[in-house]
């Protein structure tokens, strides 16, 4: 990798102890990458909470045998990619994870148009804004606008949550088919984030149906409790992969309000997928 980062001494181009056979097979092409596969899969783990992992925690959650592990983890930090561990011995992620990610967000033509919508929607409605992308099964949250005083959620850039837990991602599903929905989300159970969250794929398809019905999704409590949210997709793709949302606390979201809100959501959400389409961004 040039221009990386070695710690004031020369990176070593020697494959790590413990992966020489598995890179040997790589160079075959007899199947997967296995050492990139699993150094992708420790940066996953490292980004999931509690955020900090040691080497014994690491070979529980990925199974890999713990001289490789320790290749890769020492390979990782060199290249700052991960933090060396604490005295505890924990490891977590890098600067250089965080400088790789956001080029995500820096190089999509949507967002800043997105960024601006969601602004809008914030200082009328009052509430919490978000957009996000649908990434498989779950969603993404590219980016978030609090809201003054009270109106706040713990959601942020970067969180990545079941579809079926989020107006987000219910606002998305309810555009797939569904065959596509049976790729999305094999296999009937959800497992729950909080006691509301739906639990089948039926009561889930019901709740797509009224999501059809009304063009926004609701969502109370099903990913953190005491909020609810209001979300309508952004219809610049075929099928739609983004929407935008609003929170609000369980106590100020009447019926009536939702309904404000859910108008001004929808209203913003219409105008910028026609800026994007007229822009040409696909």
């Amino acid at each position: 990798m040039a221009g990386t980062r070695t710690r004031g001494r020369e990176a070593d181009t020697r494959a790590p102890e413990g992966l020489d056979g598995a890179l040997e097979d790589d160079a075959q092409g007899r199947g997967p990458v296995k050492s990139a596969e699993r150094t992708v899969r420790i940066l996953e783990a490292l980004a999931r909470p509690p955020y900090t992992f040691t080497v014994a925690q690491l070979q529980e959650t990925t199974g890999y045998p713990r001289s490789s592990l320790h290749a890769l983890l020492r390979t990782l930090v060199d290249l700052h990619w991960i933090e060396p561990p604490t005295p505890g011995g924990g490891y977590g992620i890098g600067a250089q994870a965080l400088l790789t990610g956001t080029a995500y967000l820096d190089r999509d033509p949507a967002l800043p148009r997105a960024t601006a919508a969601i602004e809008a929607i914030r200082d009328e409605a009052g509430c919490t804004t978000h957009v996000a992308r649908l990434d498989g099964g779950n969603v993404v949250y590219l980016a978030t606008r609090e809201a003054p005083d009270r109106h706040r959620s713990a959601s942020r850039v970067g969180r990545y949550l079941p579809a079926y837990a989020t107006s987000l991602g219910k606002a998305l599903l309810s555009e797939r088919t569904a065959a596509e929905l049976d790729v999305l989300l094999p296999g009937d159970d959800l497992p729950p984030l909080t006691e509301a969250t739906v639990r089948t794929r039926a009561d889930l398809e019901r709740e797509l149906e009224e999501v059809r019905e009304r063009g926004w999704a609701l969502e109370r409590g099903q990913n953190l409790p005491g909020t609810v949210c209001v979300g309508v997709r952004v219809e610049y793709r075929i099928p739609a992969t983004d929407a935008i949302s609003c929170s609000l606390p369980a106590e100020l979201a009447t019926d009536e309000e939702v309904e404000r809100v859910a108008g001004i959501v929808q209203r913003h959400a219409g105008r910028l997928a026609r800026e994007l389409r007229a822009a040409g961004v696909r």
